[in-house]
């Protein structure tokens, strides 16, 4: 045999704490076929500096799909299939770089799916800039073994083959046509070159995580030996291994042979006509319609159809799949929402998932029973959804499972009328639903018994929309779309259905209360600035006031929600205000001529504007115009104390009763702001952060100046004769 081997490769990319399914970081491989084994690479690493500790990166892996990961052990969504994933544990300890080795053998062909992550985030909101987070990177490599020129099994033809040594396995294939109920494997003719006994093992399909279906069979001796299964894949190669379990020098001569029995697929009650592609699933045809809602027929093809129920083993419904966006589609059935259901054979229903872009939403299946149309009181309609291939055999067995899926069963009966099925990620191929009527004293008594099924069958990318509580984001990898759920107000979970630590209706107002109204702070701090003629940094700390006021309204995780517009807006508002506050207050106290002081409030507003633009959240944006400030106020305070040949400011009441606890509790707030806010106490440090700055501003603003005289708004309304005083001094003498 001739092997072919490849590899591929992604790039790094960086790991993040998990706190949903976005922090993750996915990989997207294609394994090519006829690979007989697969080898991962997993490559994590670390930084060198002090703040890289020892770190757990989990690694997830599936076929088919992205890995359903749930590593905060919140609740699913009711009615949700959840498989655990199989994953893997690399420790980055004192080592800067961990490579593991995965090894596969007899992969599936198709689409294999890698998610890395580290452990659970602290909670805590870090402010950009700082401090310097440590940098975990992973990168997967693939190396694939392929066989050229893959023997191939004919169906109903013997194929003679040689198993050199137990260290080179025998890999064939065969191809598993449609309609294919059962597949018949026999093994025969077993001899090995030294005339012992042959004991040889056939593997029958290939791996797939985080489950595999794998039949093995173990053959000893001369005896012929054979494995039936239902239900294989339809269309699709199946891989067979032979292993020689012998001795290392001994070949081993074997015969096989590969039979299958076909399932013929009935008519439907109606033909497929191109006008019924236009209709609703809901809006009636026009024209006069039978009982099941198709038109209906002539007597005589009725009765002939009646009479043919027994010649085919299923019966197919024509499903059209409408695509309505990004891993958003719709089936609709031609025949009508309503199916009838009857016990000799399965009602079959194709739901196309094979793009390659289905895999990264939820499959949702609904069956609504017509209690009028069952005929029998205690029967009950068995449904199994199952990928590759379909269920054919619910009335004798019952069991939702095929030759190698493990499928997902409802039922509806009359005291149960409607039942529901949710698909997390399900995996590229073709999906079936089947229904069958079973009855619990036999199927004597169902064989004239019909009833009717409503489905509706949808992707969407999130099941609900994430809810009340949730927001949908539809995530990139490369070329692959999926989504994933981003919860918040304490709910939890895949769509955001756990309200294990949910805030209730009362927390979320008290939250919003705490927010907006810590702002109103601000007003001692407006009444200081118009009382010490300072209208300019006034009008500042009332915008500031207002846009956070709102912007806070508005950023509310829950219910107690107020936008007045558009959110970006309200944000970088509630930024510019807040630090454009900071700037005109410290260039306040400076204490620097009005002309230049109105030139540095102009130019520093737009400075501050630009940097906001350009990133929002970095440190420096607030720390920059403050130490430039504060360079601005230092300097001009040694100028006057030089100037006038002491301390300035001069009073020592102006110290301690201004400026000292005025800069006390900026210190606090700055505190507070940098290294004590969480997303759990976020509602209320963030208040305290708002109503520390509004008081430090009012102790921080200068008084006014000596000249001017307070307010007098008695003398300024009056109407009378007032004598003007004239302060202008005189400077130069005309004799």
């Amino acid at each position: 045999s001739l092997y072919v081997s490849e590899y591929f490769s992604q790039s790094a990319q960086k790991l993040s704490f998990y706190s949903w399914y976005g922090n993750a970081k996915l990989f997207h491989f294609h394994v090519p076929e006829d690979t007989v084994l697969l080898r991962w690479l997993l490559q994590a690493s670390r930084g060198k500096g002090p703040e890289c500790t020892s770190m757990e990166v989990t690694v997830h892996f599936r076929y088919g799909a992205p890995p359903v990961i749930n590593p905060l052990g919140t609740r699913f969504p009711a009615n949700a299939t959840v498989r655990p994933s199989y994953n893997i544990s690399m420790t980055l300890s004192s080592a800067v770089q961990n490579n593991t080795f995965v090894n596969v053998t007899a992969p599936a062909a198709g689409d294999w799916f890698i998610a890395a992550h580290l452990p659970e985030a602290a909670g805590r909101i870090e402010v950009k800039g700082f401090s310097t987070p440590c940098t975990y990177m992973f990168q997967p490599d693939m190396f694939v073994l392929r066989l050229i020129d893959m023997p191939v099994l004919e169906p109903g033809v013997a194929m003679p083959q040689t198993v050199v040594s137990p260290a080179k396995p025998l890999h064939v294939k065969v191809f598993v046509p449609k309609y294919t109920a059962r597949m018949w494997f026999e093994l025969r003719s077993c001899v090995t070159s030294e005339q012992k006994v042959c004991t040889v093992r056939v593997v029958l399909g290939s791996i797939t995580l985080p489950q595999s279906f794998q039949r093995i069979l173990t053959c000893t001796g001369n005896v012929n030996c054979s494995l039936g299964l239902d239900s294989p894949p339809w269309e699709k190669w199946l891989q067979i291994m032979v292993e020689n379990l012998g001795t290392a020098n001994a070949d081993v001569s074997v015969e096989m042979v590969a039979s299958f029995t076909a399932c013929r697929p009935g008519s439907t009650s109606s033909f497929l006509n191109f006008s019924s592609l236009n209709q609703t699933q809901t809006g009636p045809r026009p024209g006069k319609t039978g009982t099941a809602g198709n038109p209906a027929l002539p007597a005589g093809e009725a009765s002939h159809n009646t009479s043919n129920q027994r010649s085919f083993c299923l019966q197919n419904q024509p499903v059209v799949r409408e695509d309505l966006d990004v891993v958003s589609v719709r089936y609709r059935l031609l025949n009508g929402p309503s199916v009838p259901v009857y016990s000799i054979f399965p009602t079959l229903l194709l739901l196309g998932l094979n793009t390659g872009m289905d895999s990264g939403g939820s499959l949702v299946v609904n069956l609504l029973l017509n209690k009028t149309s069952l005929s029998l009181a205690n029967a009950t309609v068995l449904a199994c959804v199952s990928a590759a291939s379909p269920v054919l055999s619910l009335n004798t067995t019952q069991n939702c499972s095929t030759a190698f899926f493990q499928g997902y069963p409802l039922s509806v009966s009359s005291s149960s009328s409607e039942a529901m099925l949710i698909v997390l990620y399900p995996e590229t191929n073709d999906w079936f639903l089947s229904l069958q009527l079973i009855c619990p004293k036999g199927q004597g008594e169902c064989n004239n018994a019909e009833a009717k099924v409503t489905i509706l069958a949808y992707l969407t990318p999130c099941f609900n929309d994430c809810g009340l509580y949730g927001q949908c984001s539809l995530l990139r990898r490369h070329g692959y779309l999926y989504a994933g759920c981003s919860c918040k107000a304490g709910w939890s979970g895949w769509s955001c259905t756990d309200d294990t630590k949910a805030q209730s209706v009362s927390v979320q107002n008290l939250a919003t209360l705490l927010l907006t109204l810590s702002n109103l702070m601000f007003l001692p701090a407006i009444m200081v600035a118009v009382y010490r003629y300072c209208l300019v940094e006034a009008s500042v700390y009332t915008y500031t006031m207002f846009f956070s006021t709102f912007y806070h309204a508005c950023d509310q995780p829950g219910v107690a929600v107020l936008c007045i517009m558009d959110y970006d807006t309200l944000q970088y508002c509630d930024f510019l205000g807040s630090v454009v506050s900071i700037w005109v207050t410290i260039l306040c106290m400076s204490r620097v001529k009005k002309i230049l002081k109105y030139v540095l409030f102009i130019l520093g507003t737009l400075f501050i504007a630009m940097s906001l633009q350009l990133d929002r959240r970095g440190v420096w944006n607030m720390m920059g115009p403050c130490l430039f400030a504060l360079i601005i106020m230092i300097a001009a305070w040694v100028y006057h104390g030089v100037k006038r040949r002491r301390c300035y400011p001069s009073s020592w009441k102006r110290w301690v009763f201004y400026l000292l606890p005025g800069i006390t509790l900026a210190f606090i707030a700055i505190s507070v702001y940098a290294f004590m806010e969480t997303n759990e106490n976020y509602y209320y440090t963030h208040s305290i952060w708002h109503m520390l700055v509004a008081s430090s501003v009012a102790f921080l603003l200068p008084p006014r100046d000596k000249h001017k005289k307070p307010w007098a708004w008695s003398q300024k309304l009056t109407c009378r004769y007032q004598i003007c005083q004239n302060d202008r001094e005189e400077l130069y003498a005309v004799t």
